[in-house]
């Protein structure tokens, strides 16, 4: 054991990838609906693995892997912020302030209770909250105050372990409080309520996303012309409201161009795709169902299209749907990450990712006035990110006083601040400043991995006097942190802003950014439509805890 010990100490960034795979490994476990996630789980390791190493890895490294994570995480949330600062969506940003209000009356609260040093009041703030990358903007702030070298040193490593207690407190109670008791409270049934706005969507039934329908909702027939014979090709779309689409069309075994006058002939053989719905009577209208020859084959091209042209943007999918016209149909709805419900009813912003399907023709002439279409190849502009990152450290040294308090954005602020921006005006320049969706999670994991790793390993000797010190005290404050802006947001969703119990549920999960959370309510309600409150409020509150961090270290040594 001491020649490992030796080994990790005098080389810490094995230790810092072993934290990391042990880390995930523990983060998979689940026990009932919960599991702590790499991240908590990484940094629990490292907190054991740094009390018995007293591995100390270089500060550069926790700073470089949390300035990746954080403009990463900015450029991501740009989009759909900017694109959610409208009247219709601001209304649900009163979650983010109840949220970002009530952590910080806590907070201050259990510091002059506890009497909690900076370092602790922060990582309390940031568990209790369930945000990670507050932690980073906590110690950045911490790093820039004028205090001994030891004081910092602690308070900075009292970040990590408080910051594990309160977040595996919170997680707890976010996930029985939106999943169990909240729809008791509200007395309904959760999976009944969203099963009824689903219809009211304009939905039918909706998979799990592990399996396909084996009636696609989408479909391709081959039709023997024999009931519509004389009549012209545009009758046939018009009889059908645009909904079927003729993609190909074979005359004496020969492939012939059309057009919507074109007169169709007994005998002709054509290719329809369209939604299954309309197809059931197209023999009816057409002639026979016939296997389709070599001739009729064609593939229809997939096209992932970021909405970002002001004339695209319709207040639903419905109304998106009706501009695209025939031969063009949308399969697919993404909004940070998350999978919305593909229904008429479903809005729609600016920054979504809409999943395209028809002809290639169609799709080159469409596209342009819808958004730009997303390369299926996985590539970063490595020039435009690497200027983002160091625009965000200059903007992370400016330091104004107030008081005997510096006041920083500080390198969390700042990436945070530019990736924002960043991320908006690629939207709006597509030619520039590619960061492939696939690409940007990585990089997004593996820094906030990487620098959770490095506050554990430099928490762990500090983490037994922590605990021995304050008791039971974090974990309760830890609890109140999450439960008591969780149940203020219930009230205002429920009794004053009449939301229906998935998208109330939604907005709770979203103010905390809980991933854990959201998938549990999203689990008992059986389809996807608390993800279309969780999106907006997610991507509000994620700009906003980060900010808490300096916020929280200011209050908190102003109050000691």
């Amino acid at each position: 054991m001491d020649a490992v010990k030796r080994l990790l100490q005098d080389t810490p960034e094995i230790a810092i990838f072993v934290c990391l795979a042990l880390g995930y490994a523990v983060g998979k476990i689940r026990v009932w609906k919960l599991s702590l996630g790499g991240v908590a789980g990484t940094l629990i390791v490292a907190i054991f693995v740094g009390m018995a190493g007293h591995i100390a890895p270089n500060d550069q490294v926790k700073n470089i892997a949390f300035a990746l994570f954080i403009f990463t995480l900015g450029y991501i949330s740009g989009p759909t912020f900017f694109a959610s600062l409208n009247r219709k969506s601001l209304r649900y940003f009163t979650f983010t302030v109840i949220e970002v209000v009530t952590v910080l009356i806590l907070t201050a609260g259990a510091t002059v209770i506890m009497k909690l040093d900076a370092g602790t009041a922060a990582g309390l703030m940031a568990g209790g909250a369930t945000e990670s990358a507050a932690v980073g903007t906590s110690t950045d702030a911490i790093a820039r105050l004028s205090q001994p070298a030891e004081t910092i040193a602690a308070w900075t490593a009292n970040v990590g372990t408080a910051y594990s207690i309160s977040y595996i407190c919170g997680l707890i109670t976010v996930v029985l409080l939106t999943s169990q008791i909240f729809p008791l409270l509200m007395r309904v049934d959760l999976r009944a309520e969203a099963e009824r706005l689903w219809a009211k969507l304009g939905g039918g039934a909706e998979g799990d996303g592990t399996r396909a329908p084996a009636a696609p909702e989408l479909v391709g027939r081959a039709f023997r012309v024999q009931h519509i014979a004389g009549r012209r090709l545009g009758d046939l779309v018009a009889a059908t409201s645009g909904a079927l689409a003729l993609e190909r069309m074979v005359r004496d075994g020969k492939h012939v161009a059309y057009t919507d006058d074109t007169v169709l002939a007994e005998g002709d053989e054509i290719l329809v795709v369209g939604h299954r719905a309309e197809m059931v009577r197209a023999e009816t209208e057409i002639g026979p169902e016939i296997v389709p020859t070599k001739e009729l084959a064609v593939e229809l091209d997939l096209a992932q299209v970021v909405l970002n042209h002001r004339d695209a943007v319709a207040a639903t999918l419905g109304q998106l749907d009706a501009k695209l016209g025939s031969g063009l149909y949308i399969t697919k709805l993404v909004r940070q990450d998350r999978e919305l419900p593909v229904r008429p009813d479903t809005p729609v912003q600016r920054g979504d990712t809409v999943t395209v399907t028809g002809a290639k023709a169609d799709l080159a002439r469409t596209i342009p006035g819808l958004g730009y279409r997303l390369d299926p190849g996985v590539r970063a502009d490595i020039v435009y990110i690497a200027l983002g990152i160091a625009l965000g450290f200059l903007i992370g040294k400016i330091v104004v006083r107030v008081g005997d308090i510096p006041m920083t954005f500080g390198t969390g602020g700042g990436c945070l601040l530019v990736g924002l921006v960043f991320g908006w005006f690629r939207s709006r320049n597509p030619e520039i400043g590619q960061y492939a969706p696939a690409a940007a999670e990585v990089i997004k994991t593996l820094g906030l991995s990487v620098f959770i790793a490095v506050v554990g390993l430099t928490s762990g000797p500090q983490a037994v006097k922590l605990v021995e010190k304050f008791g039971w005290g974090l974990p309760i404050a830890g609890v109140l942190m999450t439960a008591v802006p969780a149940c203020l947001s219930l009230f205002v969703a429920r009794r004053l802003m009449k939301l229906p119990a998935p998208l109330a549920l939604g907005a709770v999960t979203g103010q905390q950014c809980s991933t854990p959370g959201i998938t549990a309510v999203q689990q008992v309600a059986g389809n996807a439509t608390p993800l279309m409150s969780y999106t907006i409020v997610y991507a509000m509150s994620n700009v906003a805890l980060p900010l808490l961090g300096p916020i929280t270290v200011a209050m908190a040594t102003a109050l000691a």
